[in-house]
């Protein structure tokens, strides 16, 4: 949402041997109407984890990658929406337009020495010939450079700041190196490889560029030097598909939407990012079949060019009409739900987390109680997640259109409470290959990806039945008993009336 393999096969190992106490209860069966409970049953983690295959297969194929402008997206456009034609459903590909980065300049010298330094999404550009400054250095805790404390003790005035990955996001470590006086920050990755397709979410304020683990170490020791950064790129355009495919029943006018994004990073497969949302939103959909009994059609979407900034969900919300957008009654998101090291997020729409971005639109916290509810008749804790901007909901929400969804975790790391209550391991990042080769079909956590994908087909089924929770507008059955009860009302009120004039 972007020594390795040893630690991999541990996690894996952990994931089924873990016994988490807060699990151990019986579960019971979830409260929800018939076709929720009979799709959650039909959908099962075989059936995901064949089309996981599928997408490592694609990206095998193609040069190791699924990543948006690649014959390995394109690929994976025509499987999801193939599948969902041969079962039926109204399926189409729209396109977008976009520029993307081309990089002319990509480094940071010091003493003579060139690292590879590449610019954020969103992040401004150096001058030509970079910015210089003295190199100072964030001190590693859990949250590198997520506190203004962090910035304390050193003069941080003109100077380049290295800040190592995780913690928080990417734009609240370089707002506060720019608060502390820096003129560019470098965030050095704090896994194996590259640090690439990440974005800043909102227009930065100085030149904000990442570099690779091995390469962040490096630097470190070269504290105080003089380091020159150059960062900079020219934009292309570029076409794009979505993929949307919606039922043939059910009103169209206050439609259930759920999505995933369907491209990965440059760097490797992306089968829990997000081959992990995009195959369990794809076998929800068949197991669903086209035309469900239901009141409210069911829309899918799969988007494309998230990794280069939230592109296909924001372009397509946005080509809409207001009318149009009336007619989605909510939208479910599923960016990441089988991390191998795996949280059981639910995003927090009431705010009751108070996390930081504050409440979705009225509804979302509607939402957010039908995934707790779920899981815990389940007998699965869970914790709310910000609305942190990172995935496809942004656009919605801005919209104003209620919002919620799952997320196992990413880059953050897995604390000691929450090992005690989910199992795997603590001071560990939940996803340890995120946004790395090694996000294969090894670094899937497949007993939270079986949760996670019944929990999807669930509460998609139920709000196909009924979204009253969330905009009032009930199942059809009870607006026919409503107006059955009012006529009968309105006929008695005349008898009445009859009787006392005659």
């Amino acid at each position: 949402m972007s020594g390795r393999s040893k630690l991999a096969a541990v996690l894996a190992i952990s994931a089924l041997v873990a016994a988490p106490t807060a699990t151990a209860s019986a579960a019971t069966e979830p409260a929800g109407p018939a076709l929720a409970k009979k799709l959650a049953k039909k959908v099962t983690v075989e059936g995901v984890n064949r089309h996981l295959i599928a997408f490592q297969r694609i990206a095998d194929r193609n040069g190791g990658t699924r990543a948006a402008t690649t014959p390995g997206y394109d690929a994976s456009v025509e499987y999801v929406a193939g599948k969902l034609r041969d079962e039926g459903f109204i399926v189409t590909t729209p396109t977008f337009n976009f520029d993307v980065q081309v990089t002319d300049a990509k480094l940071a010298s010091v003493g003579g020495v060139n690292y590879e330094a590449i610019v954020m999404t969103a992040s401004p550009q150096t001058p030509v010939g970079g910015v210089t400054g003295p190199l100072r250095v964030v001190p590693e805790d859990a949250t590198t450079g997520c506190e203004a404390t962090d910035f304390a003790g050193q003069d941080f005035t003109g100077s380049v700041a290295l800040i190592r990955r995780g913690g928080c996001t990417f734009e609240q470590k370089h707002l506060n190196a720019f608060a502390a006086g820096a003129i560019a920050v470098l965030v050095s990755n704090n896994a194996d490889g590259p640090l690439t397709n990440v974005t800043l979410t909102n227009p930065g304020k100085i030149p904000t560029g990442g570099v690779s683990k091995a390469d962040g170490t490096t630097l470190a020791g070269k504290a105080g030097s003089a380091i020159t950064v150059d960062m900079r790129y020219h934009l292309e355009t570029r076409t794009q598909r979505n993929v949307i495919a919606q039922t043939r029943t059910g009103r169209a006018n206050n439609v259930v939407m759920a999505g995933a994004h369907l491209d990965s990073v440059e760097l490797g497969a992306g089968i829990n990012d997000n081959g992990s949302g995009s195959a369990s939103l794809l076998e929800t959909a068949l197991q669903l079949g086209s035309r469900p009994k239901v009141d409210n059609a069911i829309r899918f979407a799969w988007w494309g060019a998230e990794e280069l900034g939230l592109i296909g969900s924001e372009e397509w919300v946005r080509s809409l009409t207001f009318e149009q957008q009336l007619d989605i009654a909510l939208y479910l998101n599923f960016d990441m739900v089988g991390s191998p090291n795996a949280a059981y997020f639910i995003y927090d729409g009431d705010d009751s987390d108070a996390v930081g971005a504050g409440p979705g639109p009225f509804g979302s916290a509607q939402i957010e109680k039908a995934f707790a509810d779920y899981f815990a008749a389940k007998g699965v804790p869970t914790e709310g997640t910000d609305f942190s901007g990172r995935s496809d909901y942004g656009e919605f929400i801005a919209q104003g259109i209620p919002a919620g969804g799952l997320f196992t975790g990413a880059e953050g790391v897995k604390t000691a409470a929450q090992a005690a209550k989910w199992g795997g391991t603590a001071g560990v990042a939940y996803d340890p290959c995120y946004h790395s080769k090694c996000d294969n079909l090894g670094n899937v956590d497949r007993v939270a990806l079986g949760r996670n994908a019944g929990a999807l087909a669930f509460v998609t089924a139920a709000y196909g039945v009924s979204t009253e929770d969330v905009n009032g507008v009930p199942p059809r059955s009870q607006r026919a008993d409503a107006r059955s009860a009012a006529k009968m009302s309105l006929t008695a009120h005349e008898d009445h009336s009859h009787a006392a004039v005659s």
